[in-house]
């Protein structure tokens, strides 16, 4: 099956890149790379173009995880990359990481050029955010809080309401924090959020906490597994909901949430989370699981936490939230840190990484 499909895909991309008009260069992103880096090289041969290969993470390696870092086919897929890899005119990375590994054991020489949010991912406001939640209310009860204390044509969500003197939306007292997740369902990845009880029994303890509302965007082949596994369990304090949103939802929910938590492992440990990044676009603090290049994004103490189990999770997640909404101590730190750390946009970094490549002043 592997065989028949990497044929009849290179017949299909040859074929369609022969017939396009003469390009300068081509820009090929892998993975995917098998048999698209090979198909570019030799489309580039017959238009005597130039090939830039966008490297995002290796392709064997996330081949590895089904069969096995020594499988055959994974061996047969890391000699390919790693050979017309070689082929290349120029290269880009994601992370210096990746750009040493590149040198180090393929003998390739790569520019770094960090992944940046889209323009719309940014902070929401205040009657945004009120929209938002009144629209997800319709759909999950956990952003919505009865309106009868409050009176009969009051707005009201768990997290906002509309001030009936003078119409203006306010955040609620004693509201819940707000937070956020995308996962591709993996045992590995959800047990983290469902193996520690430890946050509702701080509250049980006495602890001054919040109650959490926990978003789980995403979608994957465990999916429906835990939201089974979600549906018995039977938190007082924390509400776990898996809800899906339509595309332009979800940068608003992301600017409108108080923490991101991050569970993303690299299959090689060289590439960075894009959830992160469209996070800290929104200036949305993250706790983040570890792993090796981690630090050149999220910066411990900084712009977020790093975190290795889910029992160092639920400390941080105490730390954070403590005294919450009164007192937002490290929380407010982190979001003023990335409010005044100056990013290029994705245009300018272009500007200042890539064009140079080409020998290009405009």
């Amino acid at each position: 099956q592997y065989v028949i499909k990497v044929i009849v895909q290179t017949i299909q991309l040859l074929y369609t890149m022969l017939k396009i008009d003469q390009p300068s260069y081509i820009l090929l992103q892998n993975p995917p790379g098998l048999p698209s880096i090979a198909v570019a090289w030799v489309a580039c041969l017959f238009w005597r173009s130039k090939l830039i290969i966008d490297w995002h993470n290796y392709g064997y390696t996330i081949m590895s995880l089904n069969h096995g870092r020594n499988h055959p086919l994974v061996q047969i897929a890391k000699w390919y990359e790693k050979l017309f890899g070689r082929l290349s005119d120029y290269n880009l990375c994601v992370t210096n990481a990746m750009k040493e590994d590149l040198w180090v054991n393929c003998n390739i020489k790569a520019v770094t050029l960090y992944d940046k949010p889209a323009s719309y991912f940014k902070e929401t406001p205040l009657e945004l955010q009120h929209h938002l939640y009144m629209k997800l209310s319709t759909l999950r009860k956990s952003f919505f809080r009865s309106t009868e204390s409050v009176g009969l044509n009051a707005e009201r969500s768990a997290f906002t309401e509309v001030d009936e003197k003078n119409g203006h939306v306010i955040k609620t007292r004693g509201r819940p924090a707000l937070l956020i997740s995308s996962t591709s369902w993996t045992g590995l990845e959800t047990n983290i959020f469902l193996s520690s009880p430890d946050y509702e029994q701080y509250i049980n303890e006495g602890v001054k906490l919040p109650s959490l509302v926990c978003v789980i965007t995403g979608k994957g082949p465990l999916k429906d597994y835990y939201n089974g596994l979600i549906n018995k369990l039977h938190f007082k304090h924390i509400q776990i909901c898996t809800p899906w949103l339509e595309a332009e939802d979800y940068p608003l929910l992301l600017g409108s949430a108080d923490l991101g938590v991050c569970l993303h492992k690299s299959s090689s440990g060289l590439d960075l989370p894009m959830k992160v990044v469209d996070m800290f676009g929104c200036c949305l603090p993250v706790c983040a699981i570890y792993f090796e290049c981690l630090h050149e994004l999220v910066k411990h103490d900084e712009n977020g936490l790093i975190f290795r189990d889910s029992n160092e999770l639920a400390e941080q997640l105490k730390m954070l939230f403590l005294g919450f909404p009164t007192l937002e101590g490290k929380l407010h730190n982190f979001r003023k840190n990335l409010r005044a750390s100056k990013q290029l946009c994705w245009d300018e970094s272009w500007d200042q990484t890539v064009l140079p490549l080409f020998g290009q002043n405009e």
